[in-house]
């Protein structure tokens, strides 16, 4: 369900089925897989949420499209510690591209549940994709690529009506140190903090002396 973000379903119907014990599938996106589990499936609340591993990183403005994010996300919103897990994807690498979140994730997992947690936030972890690269674990903030193309693709269906393919054409770039685009293209595996706040504080300030000024 890439690209999902944090949508939900409400205008269709969401239904689920058990296919094993203490396994379930949901017909619906990330946000409606926790909403069900917690809501409806599970006769308890979880006291954590793994979301992924996700076919492909999660960096950047990735965050504000990734369903494997929103899935976090939810479960924080549910006030259950949440981790999102994400692995690099690249088409020059040919072995198994699940080795380093299949190695590390376990022990990233054990530490990172020892931090006491702050309420509202939740975790994003990234893996690289070459264990022949991994030079360890750093914690990071959010970058921004400097070269994330968009591209649309027309073309033309056999009646001759127009349809469109989305996508990006991202790349590492140039990123910031202590970012998660820097750990990662570094060989690193990023974890990082997210918050459900998104205020900003600083211009927070800022408009509220021109509000006050303007209308009062």
């Amino acid at each position: 369900q890439s690209g999902k973000g944090h949508s939900l379903s409400l205008n269709v119907p969401v239904r689920y089925r058990q296919v094993g014990e203490k396994y379930f599938s949901v017909k619906g996106t990330p946000t409606d897989c926790v909403m069900m589990a917690t809501h409806v499936i599970m006769p308890q609340r979880p006291t954590l949420l793994l979301s992924g591993v996700n076919r492909g990183v999660n960096l950047a403005e990735d965050m504000t499209y990734s369903g494997t994010i929103s899935a976090a996300m939810e479960g924080t919103i549910c006030d259950i510690p949440s981790i999102a897990f994400s692995q690099e994807i690249t088409r020059n690498y040919s072995g198994d591209p699940y080795e380093v979140s299949g190695t590390c994730g376990l022990a990233i997992l054990k530490n990172l549940i020892s931090v006491p947690w702050n309420a509202g936030t939740f975790i994003n972890v990234n893996f690289p994709v070459d264990p022949g690269r991994l030079k360890g674990i750093k914690t990071t903030r959010q970058g921004f690529r400097d070269d994330a193309e968009l591209f649309i693709d027309e073309r033309k269906d056999p009646r001759g009506g127009r349809y469109y393919w989305i996508g990006f054409r991202r790349q590492y770039g140039s990123p910031k140190i202590g970012t998660d685009l820097a750990a990662i293209k570094d060989g690193y595996i990023s974890v990082t903090p997210l918050h459900l706040d998104m205020t900003h504080e600083n211009y927070l300030l800022t408009l509220g002396d021109k509000m006050n000024k303007d209308f009062l």
